[in-house]
């Protein structure tokens, strides 16, 4: 929290989303980064995004801007490398109660916005870097991507179908899982350190160290001997037949996931399956997934997907149709709970999780670099004619 009342909670607001009162200033990154500032502005915080003055296009004001990770928040377009664009942040900064940053390390530092300079202006500030991997180590330097980051882990080595390569898993693990999520985790925990007298400190999110943490149940599994095969030869990797997806008569799929001998029984009572010779043996043993997936993919595909999902969705058989991008938001549960909301004319995630009492929203749509320049600087103090001799030194635009 910054030097404001300190017997104001911003944590605790009943006004908006829980985060309400919260001061976020970002600078403008992608993935990630901006992945955490819009989870902490769905949650209520005022978050500021601080883009590249060379990126800022007037001329786009007031038209929808299609990056829906930089929802929540208003732009302010600076130089950084300039003096009085510098000066500009630090000043942003004061007030703050967060910064977030996804440079490589020590670029913050060189700019004269790094920990220790923020830290001389606001000592209660929570500093949260976004990196691929982390602030030291060998590979700290260097550049990557979601796949790089997760290739050492051992989480990409055990993606995929047995005998074929690795397949890479969207950016969902590395990047917004083991990234985003991690860093906005890690700025909430430090903000209560805060709140209970502690001072400001620096939130080093590494996606390397993220991804590792959501692997730690199949370490655990694997520690008990329940994880014994190759990649795509275990019982949650699509090594099981009964934990898999089927092509249907439409060459559309279904998802099935009826692990448990209660939801098993359900799947082949309502399904009329007949299990192949030999089917009162273990279905856990691997030695029987082949035979047996062949008899549920030929079953499957007697049907379309959505006969089986009119059949089996509604019951404890653990089966849904694999819906496509479009096809999402108009399933009826997701659309009975609002999972998907139409906000300023895109159709998108709404925010989650959802509170009872302090309601998360969708405050304002993404802005275009530099749309709130003027609205952020009066904010600060500063006067029109101040304003005016930023813009035209080019340390804002």
């Amino acid at each position: 929290m910054s030097d404001r009342d300190p017997s104001v909670d911003p944590l605790a607001d009943p006004s908006g989303g829980p985060l309400t009162g919260l001061r976020v200033v970002e600078l403008a990154g992608i993935g990630p980064g901006p992945f955490a500032a819009m989870m902490l502005a769905d949650m209520g915080a005022d978050v500021i995004r601080v883009d590249r003055a060379a990126a800022v296009r007037p001329e786009c004001f007031g038209t929808p801007h299609p990056d829906l990770l930089n929802r929540g928040r208003r732009s302010i377009g600076v130089d950084l490398k300039a003096d009085a664009g510098r000066r500009v942040v630090l000043d942003l900064v004061r007030n703050a109660d967060v910064l977030l940053e996804g440079f490589r390390p020590g670029v913050t530092e060189r700019l004269g916005l790094g920990p220790g300079d923020c830290h001389e202006v606001n000592p209660r500030l929570v500093y949260g870097r976004m990196t691929g991997w982390g602030q030291e180590g060998p590979n700290a330097a260097y550049a990557g991507h979601d796949l790089t980051y997760l290739a050492p882990t051992g989480i990409l080595h055990a993606i995929g179908r047995a005998d074929e390569r690795p397949v890479p898993p969207l950016n969902l693990i590395g990047d917004f899982g083991g990234g985003g999520l991690m860093l906005a985790f890690g700025v909430v925990c430090a903000l209560l350190d805060v709140r209970a007298g502690g001072a400001g400190q620096v939130v080093d999110a590494a996606i390397v160290d993220g991804a590792a943490v959501l692997s730690t149940a199949l370490h655990g599994l694997r520690g008990l001997g329940r994880w014994p095969g190759g990649r795509g030869g275990n019982l949650l990797d699509g090594g099981a037949p009964f934990y898999d997806t089927y092509e249907c008569a439409d060459g559309r799929f279904v998802a099935v996931g009826a692990l448990e001998p209660r939801f098993y029984a359900e799947l082949v009572k309502l399904t009329g399956f007949e299990a192949p010779e030999g089917g009162d043996a273990d279905r856990f043993d691997p030695e029987r997934w082949a035979v047996d997936r062949a008899a549920w993919a030929e079953l499957f595909r007697t049907r379309t997907r959505d006969e089986w999902a009119a059949l089996l969705e509604r019951s404890d058989a653990c089966v849904a149709p694999v819906l496509d991008w479009d096809e999402a938001p108009d399933h009826p549960h997701l659309r009975a709970r609002g999972v998907f909301v139409d906000h300023a004319g895109a159709v998108q995630p709404a925010p989650a999780p959802r509170f009872s009492g302090t309601p998360a929203t969708i405050r304002r749509p993404p802005p275009h670099p530099g749309e709130h320049t003027d609205e952020i600087l009066a904010e600060l103090g500063r006067s029109g004619s101040d304003i005016a001799r930023l813009r035209r030194s080019d340390a804002v635009a």
